[in-house]
């Protein structure tokens, strides 16, 4: 079964302590295209979720982006007390032996001492890799069901597609049948009404029977309706057959184009105008699909 390209997922995981949530989205492209935001100290973890993200999703256009909350209160900054303790002694004797008296904000005075504040830095732990993990596979999950009901979705709308270009291709059989006695009859009426002009009835016979022959569909007919039939089979095909539908839909064009050269009538050109529109309905979706 196809899938769509286009999609949505989050997962979200936390213990006491913290709360991961990842979100991906991913649109229609000619390959993989992946942007991640993540945290920095999550960071270092980055390139194994942009491994697991590309071998889930295969192509697209995608964005992941993660977030972490911390549900303890977190302060980034501590007192080096054994800094600020030392500081202190000195500037009391200091202050003894300079005879100065000691400043009543004091507090203020030594947390403005280098090293007096240490700023923390936050480090990545299992706890937090467990939950991006988990995280991240949610969010893989979700956007890969929502992928695949979007595909669903295309494989209906092609079948109906595909169905509609079949019909039409039927209604042309009666038209080509009609079509070879009115080009011999405009033909020997435009030879008739030329005046003063002789011609050889055995050798009109014989470029009669070659021009008609350059306007047979029936080898057209036959690969269109190969075309149709291997695009059904594509469809039902396992893994991604985005491209290769494409494909398929080009010759697809090729044929139905080279219909629309050989008809020369007015009815036949009517139905491969439709099957034109149908097919072109088809070659815009194709290209949301995986």
């Amino acid at each position: 079964m196809i899938q769509s390209m286009t999609g949505y997922g989050k997962g979200v995981a936390e213990s006491e302590t913290a709360k991961i949530t990842v979100e991906i989205k991913s649109l229609n492209s000619k390959q993989l295209d992946l942007l991640t935001r993540v945290p920095a100290v999550l960071r270092e973890k980055e390139m194994t979720m942009r491994q697991a993200i590309a071998a889930a999703l295969t192509r697209g256009k995608v964005e992941a982006t993660v977030t972490l909350d911390y549900l303890e209160e977190q302060t980034g900054v501590s007192i080096n007390i054994n800094a600020v303790r030392a500081y202190k002694e000195q500037l009391m004797e200091m202050a003894t032996d300079l005879q100065i008296a000691w400043p009543q904000d004091w507090y203020a005075t030594l947390l403005r001492l280098p090293d007096a504040l240490r700023q923390r830095v936050a480090t990545l732990d299992d706890e937090q890799v467990r939950l991006l993990s988990e995280a991240l596979k949610s969010a893989l999950d979700a956007i890969t069901e929502f992928r695949s009901t979007e595909g669903a979705k295309l494989d209906i709308f092609f079948r109906e597609k595909i169905s509609a270009i079949s019909a039409l291709l039927e209604q042309v059989e009666p038209f080509e049948q009609n079509r070879v006695p009115k080009i011999r009859a405009r033909l020997e009426e435009t030879l008739q009404n030329l005046d003063g002009v002789d011609y050889d009835k055995g050798r009109l016979e014989q470029e009669m029977i070659f021009y008609i022959e350059k306007l047979d569909i029936t080898e057209e007919k036959t690969r269109l309706r190969s075309h149709l039939n291997y695009f059904l089979q594509t469809l039902g095909a396992e893994g991604a057959q985005g491209k290769k539908l494409g494909f398929i839909a080009q010759e697809m064009g090729r044929e139905i184009n080279t219909l629309g050269s050989k008809s020369n009538d007015a009815d036949m050109q009517r139905l491969v105008v439709m099957m034109k529109d149908e097919l072109e309905q088809i070659k815009e979706q194709v290209l949301n699909v995986l």
